[in-house]
């Protein structure tokens, strides 16, 4: 039974492969209330990331319905008492919290410290290709690396048409312009894209990483983002320089640091939702950087990294997105929105 507070959303009740039709189903649940500092977002479009396909297939709910979707744009219909950031109107995009109800759902609450302006030149479905990974690319590049205006030096993206290389050869060329960019990809499409949002060269990473980077960059490199670590310690190692700092935002099963000691090598971990799951005190940092990513696309320096859109929100299409992601083979983002733009590739 529902009642007129009741809002449409697409969840799961268990831990299925995608190709069984509960893996996501549709739902309704009851509307959600803001918070003091939260804002109620009426959801435009939506993204799939790595995270939902892994929650999906991996993690059973603790009990009930589980809506998934973190990366979404729409507009706020209603603000918590101490909100101060945003209005009833205002047209915005975040990648909201792991411990918090998700995207996948007509409506959203989300505290506004990890929301953002959305980029007045994107429609939602294009902005909603953004959040998530522009946000770990950056905290991996400026909060973890560290990597200041006036740097130089070369720096090696692992997956670099996969969506957080896509951004962060952007960010990177764009605010770090003195930094030359090699990004791994390994097939020709891939290495494509990679090139057209800015990388000076790409290697194959299924082949021999070390001798290719070497080839390019005979000293070696300053810094790698890792978005696949998994039996790559002994790459890393040989192409880094000493003192070289390395930061990884993937989930492999063992990381044996121990080699890294011999060049002095530094192994960061980038979590993107660690400020909102601990409700750190900068959590508004999350909100400064969504605005700038906005302030940079509307310049046209930064552009979105939707390759795929799906429409409508509903659990088939949320699920051939899934499909889509959990294959592997996605360059930049699959969204799915209430309608597909005109402007924009369709899948």
């Amino acid at each position: 039974m529902t009642s007129d507070n009741d809002i449409r959303a697409v969840g799961q009740t268990a831990a299925l492969p995608i190709t069984s039709e509960r893996s996501l189903i549709p739902a309704t649940i009851p509307a959600p209330v803001p918070g003091p500092s939260d804002v109620l977002v009426d959801v435009r479009a939506v993204s799939v990331n790595p995270v939902d396909v892994k929650l999906r297939s991996g993690v059973e709910p603790d009990g009930g319905l589980r809506v998934l979707g973190f990366d979404a744009a729409g507009t706020v219909i209603e603000v918590g008492e101490s909100v101060t950031l945003f209005a009833p109107g205002d047209e915005v995009y975040y990648a909201g919290a792991i411990n918090r109800p998700g995207s996948n759902a007509d409506r959203q609450i989300v505290d506004e410290r990890i929301v953002g302006h959305k980029p007045r030149s994107l429609d939602a479905a294009e902005a909603a290709a953004l959040p998530l990974t522009a946000l770990t690319a950056w905290e991996s590049l400026f909060d973890k690396l560290r990597i200041d205006p006036e740097a130089t030096g070369t720096i090696l993206i692992v997956g670099g048409s996969g969506g957080v290389g896509s951004i962060a050869i952007q960010l990177i060329r764009v605010l770090r312009p003195g930094i030359r960019v090699i990004a791994t990809a390994s097939r020709r499409e891939s290495a494509e894209w990679a090139l057209s949002l800015g990388a000076h060269a790409t290697v194959d990473h299924h082949s021999d990483l070390p001798a290719q980077v070497h080839a390019i960059a005979p000293e070696g490199v300053e810094w790698i983002l890792s978005t696949n670590s998994e039996g790559r310690i002994s790459d890393y190692v040989a192409v880094a320089k000493p003192f070289g700092q390395i930061v990884a935002i993937d989930d492999p099963r063992v990381v044996d640091v121990v080699p890294l000691k011999s060049k002095a090598l530094s192994w960061h971990w980038e979590f993107m939702f660690a400020r909102s799951l601990h409700d750190a005190a900068d959590m508004r940092r999350q909100h400064d950087i969504l605005e700038e990513v906005a302030r940079l696309v509307d310049e046209g320096r930064v552009r979105t990294t939707a390759t795929s859109i799906l429409a409508p929100i509903n659990a088939t299409t949320l699920r051939e997105a899934h499909r889509l992601v959990e294959g592997g083979r996605v360059i930049g983002k699959v969204v799915v929105a209430h309608q597909t733009p005109s402007a924009t590739q369709r899948h």
